[in-house]
């Protein structure tokens, strides 16, 4: 496929032969091989337009690691369906292979992919990369049908894109509203991490904001929010930005902060959304390997566990 290198052997760690863990199943696949399979991985290792501290374009070879070391079995559902591994978007020859190239550019790169992956009938899951590319893994989404997403954030992410400086980590939902988005929620969100104009411009068009404390409160009741600020969308894109951890739980990220959602709390939150017959895309954005001190791995462990707390509720459905 045109825009997609391969660039991992799954593997699983374990000797143990009842250990099935994802390395031992996910395959290795192109464009045309997609339909074959339940759902199918994408990585776009990009972080130029991070708005803090870069490192996510680290992400996705992180990400994968980590889940290939995660065992299949959920002790609700089972084993995970069939998985396949599309690879890295890449920037390809010309233009979009120097440094200079804008951040708009690249957004049209991997919309390009993305429209591609969309059409195949397995589920598809982008592994980031920066949060800029939410708008361009969810938009062909938008060409044929209505479109709700609900990000899992700290912030909202709807800064407007200035003149001179071009889409940012911090612009994608903004990006969507105004290519026809129908429904927003965040899921997570922080007291003091969003300016109360960008509040504003949510409520404004019916958005939904669950904060972190509500989640705590009551995660099922913050799921239910978020699905009815869907409304009657014919389809739902699902994305997790890992700051929407607390910082104990996800350090390596653009944007630690205290006072975010558990890991626990996130996966069940996944577990009821990955039910849900309307969603037709899923994304984990902002692992960010260096930004982490030591050797720990919380943060990509925490994405790859919601990659699979996600695929393990979807089962056999598959489709996009």
């Amino acid at each position: 496929m045109t825009g997609l290198e391969r660039t991992s052997d799954w593997m699983g760690p374990s000797n143990d032969s009842n250990d099935e863990q994802f390395g031992h199943v996910v395959e290795l696949a192109s464009i045309d091989d997609a339909d074959r399979f339940d759902a199918v991985l994408v990585g776009e290792p990009f972080d130029r337009a991070v708005i803090g501290r870069t490192g996510a374009a680290e992400g996705p070879a992180a990400l994968r690691e980590r889940l290939a070391g995660t065992k299949t079995h959920h002790f609700d559902a089972g084993p995970v369906g069939s998985v396949a591994d599309l690879g890295d978007v890449t920037l390809g020859d010309g233009e979009f292979a120097t440094d200079d190239s804008s951040v708009a550019d690249l957004q049209e790169r991997v919309r390009g992919v993305a429209e591609q992956v969309h059409d195949t009938d397995a589920f598809p899951v982008f592994l980031g990369g920066d949060n800029s590319l939410t708008y361009p893994n969810a938009a062909p989404l938008l060409d044929d049908d209505s479109l709700g997403v609900i990000n899992f954030d700290a912030h909202l992410d709807v800064r407007e894109v200035r003149e001179g400086v071009g889409p940012t980590s911090g612009t994608p939902y903004r990006q969507l509203y105004e290519a026809g988005l129908d429904a927003y929620a965040c899921v997570g969100a922080r007291h003091f991490e969003t300016s109360t104009a960008y509040a504003e411009f949510v409520r404004e068009r019916g958005g939904e904001v669950v904060t972190s404390e509500e989640v705590g409160d009551d995660e099922v009741a913050a799921v239910d929010r978020a699905i009815d600020a869907m409304g009657d969308v014919d389809r739902i894109y699902v994305s997790v930005d890992l700051d929407v951890l607390d910082a104990s739980a996800a350090p390596g990220v653009s944007a630690p902060t205290p006072g975010g959602i558990s890991s626990r709390e996130l996966f069940r939150m996944l577990r009821l959304f990955g039910a849900e017959d309307r969603l037709a895309g899923f994304e984990v954005v902002e692992c960010a390997p260096p930004l982490e001190p030591g050797t720990t791995n919380l943060t990509a462990t925490a994405g790859a566990r919601a990659v699979a707390h996600l695929l393990s509720a979807r089962g056999a459905k598959g489709g996009s």
